[in-house]
């Protein structure tokens, strides 16, 4: 029996109506309308279409929205300069910088002059030592996509044995902390594997629930996922398939048409994963625009 399909495209839709909502109720409470600031530096044609996508769900939503385009021989100093006048622009509630970045401009210097109250990307130091300890914050848009993802579809982790798979700063460690926190949705029993290990089926057999984010092209097989499991693939990534008239597609890092035989549940590349991103970015938006909510200690 093939595995349900968790469907990350309708639960998008739900929550950004949620937050549309919420955004014109916030209007007529306090006259605040959710400002986002994007920054693009470069050409690069995938962070130019994600910066295009995050910019149109802000116009469905009611918020304004503002897109800075970039050289991408632009000074370091020049975009830290503009970092600071959005952190001081009352109009602008959270701040995104498109990564990647030239290799001449220092990514972590660039995440720490963004102001903890506008990091709506989850990435400063500050965001990442709150959700640590479990405090209030902005968590990382990807995972908390993937941690609605399973709140939404009935999938509670608390007492499971959760594998994640890969180890990033964007996904793998911020997930695996969400999880285990002892609270309501989490206390889950985490376990980070990655493509380090001789034998990384070993690990990921073990999972309840797996979520693979390991940058590699359908790298779970159906012989490394548990019976019944929940699957939740992160992977985007572009094939070659003469079928298609562009000549390639999408798939996940987990060789779909086979786990979905063997799984409980499992998460579409396209269709997962990636609409609940931008619709996470939103929800922390909306949340920095509220004056209402502290997420910092300053």
């Amino acid at each position: 029996m093939s595995a349900l399909i968790i469907d990350g495209k309708k639960i998008a839709e739900e929550i950004r109506n949620e937050v549309k909502e919420s955004a014109a109720q916030l209007k007529r409470r306090t006259g605040i309308v959710p400002g986002l600031a994007f920054i693009l530096v470069g050409e690069d044609p995938a962070s130019q279409s994600y910066v295009r996508s995050k910019g149109k769900a802000c116009e469905e939503l009611g918020f304004y929205s503002v897109t800075e385009k970039l050289a991408d021989s632009i000074p370091e100093a020049k975009v830290l300069s503009m970092i600071d006048a959005f952190n001081n622009d009352p109009k602008i509630h959270g701040i995104l910088v498109q990564l990647p970045l030239p290799k001449h401009i220092n990514e972590q210097k660039i995440i720490e002059a963004i102001s903890p109250r506008k990091d709506v990307d989850g990435f400063h130091p500050i965001s990442a030592g709150r959700m640590m300890v479990g405090a209030e914050t902005f968590y990382p848009c990807t995972p908390a996509g993937i941690w609605e993802l399973l709140k939404r579809s009935s999938l509670n982790p608390s007492g499971k044995h959760v594998v994640v798979a890969g180890r990033s700063n964007i996904v793998g460690k911020p997930i695996a902390n969400i999880l285990l926190q002892k609270k309501e949705w989490c206390n889950a029993i985490v376990t980070v594997a990655h493509t380090a290990a001789s034998d990384l089926g070993y690990y990921t057999r073990q999972a309840d629930i797996l979520i693979v984010a390991i940058g590699k092209a359908r790298a779970i097989t159906a012989s490394m996922v548990k019976p019944g499991a929940v699957v939740i693939d992160v992977g985007i990534n572009r094939v070659t398939d003469s079928s298609t008239k562009t000549g390639h597609r999408l798939v996940g890092d987990v060789d779909f048409d086979t786990v979905k035989e063997l799984a409980g549940w499992i998460t579409p590349v396209p269709g997962g994963v990636g609409p609940m991103t931008i619709a996470m970015l939103m929800v922390n938006t909306l949340k920095s625009a509220d004056p209402s909510r502290n997420f910092t200690n300053g």
